[in-house]
């Protein structure tokens, strides 16, 4: 039972930071300088051919 008791705790104390590390780390990178034209063109896929089909040029075939 020690070692349970050992696991549990480590994941109670450093599971718990590490997690919220790479939360926060995430949280930066999607806000990070430069990634807005990405996040704009991702957010407009649905909308890029609303008057015809793409051709294959459009559509990068």
């Amino acid at each position: 039972m020690e070692n349970y008791s050992f696991l549990r705790q480590l994941a109670d104390s450093w599971g718990l930071l590490v997690m919220f590390l790479i939360f926060v780390g995430i949280i930066f990178w999607a806000f990070r300088p430069g990634s807005r034209k990405t996040h704009e063109d991702t957010a407009n896929i649905p909308f890029r051919h609303e008057d015809r089909p793409a051709t294959r040029e459009e559509d990068g075939k």
